[in-house]
């Protein structure tokens, strides 16, 4: 399947991000727009998975700079997990233990087939530093392999105006827990 967006949706897209681009300036300071839009419509395939992070209820904003691969970074904003990417178990592994009540995807999957990875916990957190996500939601984040080789997955949110990293079954699903993704372009 080819990833790419027409250029209605292209141009629609652009607008949306650069609208949230300017309300968000204390996301990205020092980071121009201008640049921003020259990088996005260089890569087609890049600005596919941001709609699909937007269609998904992601709100993808600029949050940085790689200064190494001079690719601008953009992680899911939305105050709470995205709403289209809800009740998923973590990965394949756990979706195929499930018994009964499987739910419809895994998050790992999902972010593949989105072109996105899912943010890490410093990631998570670095993302809390720029506002107050996840304060009624929670949100997957990328498990280290020795957590999931025993059978668990971890998760985030925000509460007591603090950030908390907990632990569940990877087959574990619920409606208020998703993910968050980054993609570099």
């Amino acid at each position: 399947m080819k990833k790419v967006v027409s250029p209605k949706q292209q141009e629609e897209l652009i607008k949306t991000l650069k609208t949230r681009f300017e309300k968000n300036m204390k996301r990205h300071k020092g980071l121009e727009w201008d640049k921003v839009q020259a990088r996005l419509k260089s890569s087609s395939e890049k600005l596919w998975s941001l709609n699909e992070m937007e269609k998904t209820g992601g709100e993808p904003d600029v949050v940085g700079l790689d200064k190494k691969t001079g690719e601008y970074i953009f992680y899911d904003c939305a105050t709470e997990s995205p709403t289209g990417r809800r009740s998923l178990c973590y990965d394949y592994e756990a979706l195929e233990s499930r018994k009964e009540h499987k739910p419809k995807n895994n998050v790992i999957d999902m972010a593949t087939s989105m072109g996105i990875e899912l943010l890490t916990e410093e990631q998570y957190r670095e993302l809390q530093n720029l506002g107050d996500f996840d304060l009624k939601t929670s949100s997957w984040i990328k498990t280290p392999a020795e957590i999931r080789e025993l059978g668990g997955a971890i998760f985030a949110d925000r509460r007591y105006d603090t950030v908390f990293v907990y632990h569940n079954g990877a087959q574990s699903y619920y409606a208020g827990r998703a993910f968050r993704g980054m993609l570099k372009v």
